[in-house]
């Protein structure tokens, strides 16, 4: 496949994570082109330079011009896989002053967890795929998922297993263990003991079936305290499971020195961000992964410090926080549009932190975020001329194609996303 003739072609080629000035370097090439062979970029660079090469001789050519091309998204923060949209929450949170409650993690995934337990693996699966099918048509190619809507071992793994015969369908799927959300109606008053299940049966077990490579924990105000949340990541990092973190979202407690500490590769929310903490994050190898669509969506004000984090040289990843309770929403279009207006990150900034750091925050940086030789073809085409239009156009789609491992699995001329299945 040789793709040619793109107005601006974004090759973020570079350092990952990207820090403070250098999440404003996205590597744009004018008239710029993409040779793919068997799956991965052999080649970027001017059209007149790539298509002189001879691998490009019997290239499928893809007309670019006038358009933008980059790096697909790679959402590295949603909860994909459950049961119903919660309407009734969004409802009672219109109607005033007793109900945003509602909107706090704690009622909210017990509700969920209820109904998920419910409904059939086929169910799921099925509203699942259908999600991973709308990613694309937004430009995301690589999405993390989490599992955390059980909170039982049957139904924390029955989430798992979805995600697992999801992957390649058409996105990469990279599944994260999120048994510790919130502590369970069964285990009021003992939260510890449901900590206990979890580093005894639970941990092990995704580790051994390998049905997680990562381990998220939820630290604040009604979830779990600093010291279950240490006793969790511990443990996950005992069997050989990277770790996440929620904190911050409510109130701060420590759940961000813990994720330095431990060496997380990536921290969530952070809305209530101490400075101390903004400052230790910011000089750590741990990614702050900002999630304004839930911001949006509760209407809450409560924004995490994009700005001070890039300021002092923190690595931001955004993300859409897919879920059905705070943040119903998949276009990572929207969330860069949301970044820019309510975080005051720039264009630039906002589109490194939504590929190449989004990819650092799933630890997939060395094959997709970038377009650069050797990496996979996860690219998007853009009905745009100027990158800064995906921010400026907010709640539009403005993808013509993606393009996951070098296969178009969502083409808008075509009228429908294919039902591409890409081997992993």
């Amino acid at each position: 496949m040789l793709i040619r003739g793109a107005r601006q072609l974004l090759t973020l080629q570079g350092p990952s994570p990207r820090r403070g000035r250098q999440l404003s370097g996205l590597g744009i090439i004018q008239d710029g082109a993409v040779l793919v062979v068997g799956g991965c970029i052999h080649s970027v660079g001017s059209s007149r330079s790539v298509e002189n090469l001879k691998e490009a001789r019997q290239a499928d050519v893809i007309d670019a011009t006038g358009k933008v091309v980059m790096p697909g998204f790679v959402d590295s923060h949603t909860h994909f896989v459950f049961p119903a949209a919660r309407l009734a929450d969004f409802e009672r949170r219109i109607a005033g002053p007793g109900s945003s409650d509602a909107g706090r993690e704690g009622s909210g995934v017990h509700a969920i967890a209820r109904a998920l337990r419910a409904t059939s693996s086929q169910t799921l699966q099925t509203r699942a795929l259908r999600w991973l099918r709308l990613f694309a048509t937004y430009g995301t190619t690589t999405v993390e998922g989490k599992s955390g809507y059980g909170l039982t071992p049957t139904s924390e793994r029955k989430i798992l297993r979805v995600m697992e015969r999801l992957d390649g369908r058409p996105l990469e799927v990279v599944r994260t263990f999120f048994g510790a959300h919130v502590p369970p109606p069964e285990f009021e008053g003992n939260p510890d003991d449901y900590v206990t299940l979890l580093i005894e049966r639970l941990l092990p077990e995704v580790r051994r079936r390998r049905l997680a490579e990562f381990c998220d924990v939820s630290c604040d105000e009604g979830a779990f305290t600093l010291a279950q949340a240490r006793r969790v990541l511990e443990a996950a990092r005992r069997v050989g499971l990277e770790l996440k973190i929620h904190t911050d979202r409510f109130a701060s407690l420590g759940g961000v020195r813990l994720a330095v500490e431990l060496g997380a590769t990536s921290a969530g929310q952070l809305e209530k961000l101490s400075d101390a903490d903004l400052r230790l994050l910011a000089s750590s190898n741990t990614i702050a992964t900002l999630l304004p669509g839930s911001a949006f969506h509760l209407a809450s004000g409560s924004l995490p410090p994009a700005r001070r984090l890039i300021d002092h040289g923190g690595a931001v990843a955004l993300a859409s926080d897919f879920n059905p309770e705070t943040s119903p929403t998949l276009n990572m279009q929207m969330i860069l549009a949301l970044a820019c207006a309510h975080l005051k990150m720039t264009p630039a900034e906002a589109v490194s932190a939504a590929t190449i750091n989004g990819a650092a925050a799933v630890a997939r940086s060395s094959v997709t975020g970038s377009l650069e030789p050797r990496k996979f073809a996860d690219l998007i085409m853009l009905d745009a001329g100027d990158y800064r239009e995906i921010a400026y156009y907010f709640g539009m789609n403005l993808v013509r194609m993606t393009v996951r491992r070098g296969r178009v699995i969502w083409n808008a001329a075509a009228g429908a996303p294919p039902a591409v299945e890409i081997e992993n």
